[in-house]
């Protein structure tokens, strides 16, 4: 299989909450030939799941930083989803000069609040204490409206798959109280002076808290493009891979 050549540039990626680096399966397949890439597990996930923690954005921008830093490949370019594109937004506003061009999937804005996840993250909290991880997955998958396009054609969309990949998460985060995207300072005014190109990615049927949060960063950034994509919900790159990618690759050549 052809992979990229040495000095091809690097997209490093980072998944949401309660996934990990599996989600980018077919993205590595549709970049890897002109792109080298760095796949992150988020601390609390995947190969990082006994990672202690804090789970709060700023840990996790620290997180992704010292991954980047250590595999000796920024300034790269950065595609995140949901929990790794709101830290990876921070990542850009604290550390720019790492960070040649950002894609960001139902993003959240550090600092302001995103009531449908704080609500769950709340109840999850609780519900692990007292029923264990299983019934806390159980709730995410079925009630996580994030997840409602995923589960409606669930061949289509490889429902079970990602399932599989939630009932690998050992719930680190979830263990933590107060793990809100208000859990850390706004970024507004950084974000202002951010110069590193944008594509914001949503899908047709996003929550409105995912859409309010996209309206508000490109309302502040002088360099932002947005994409919808048909017929996807939370997580497009998953559940429409080809569309995706296909918008990604002519940013990026764009970038």
């Amino acid at each position: 299989m052809a992979t990229a050549s040495g000095d091809a540039p690097w997209i490093a990626m980072a998944h949401g909450m309660s996934q990990d680096r599996r989600i980018f399966s077919r993205q590595v397949a549709a970049f890897r030939d002109a792109y080298h890439v760095l796949l992150i597990d988020l601390p609390g996930h995947g190969l990082s799941a006994r990672h202690p923690g804090p789970f709060d954005l700023g840990s996790l921008a620290t997180s992704i930083r010292g991954a980047i830093e250590h595999a000796g490949v920024g300034p790269c370019h950065f595609w995140g989803t949901h929990t790794g594109a709101g830290a990876g937004l921070l990542l850009a506003c604290q550390t720019p000069a790492l960070v040649r061009s950002l894609v960001l999937e139902g993003a959240v804005l550090p600092g302001h609040p995103l009531p449908s996840a704080a609500e769950l993250l709340e109840r999850l909290n609780a519900v692990v204490r007292e029923r264990g991880m299983r019934a806390a997955r159980d709730i995410w998958w079925q009630e996580g409206r994030w997840f409602d396009v995923m589960r409606g054609p669930p061949e289509q969309c490889r429902a079970a798959e990602q399932r599989s990949i939630i009932d690998d998460f050992q719930g680190g985060p979830w263990r933590e109280t107060g793990l809100t995207a208000q859990s850390v300072a706004a970024v507004d005014d950084a974000l202002s002076a951010l110069r590193a190109p944008v594509l914001l990615i949503n899908g047709e049927h996003e929550l409105p808290d995912f859409l309010d949060a996209a309206a508000r960063i490109q309302a502040l950034l002088p360099s932002c493009q947005r994409a919808r994509i048909a017929d996807a919900g939370g997580f497009p790159l998953w559940e429409f891979p080809q569309r995706v990618n296909a918008v990604v690759a002519r940013f990026l050549d764009e970038v």
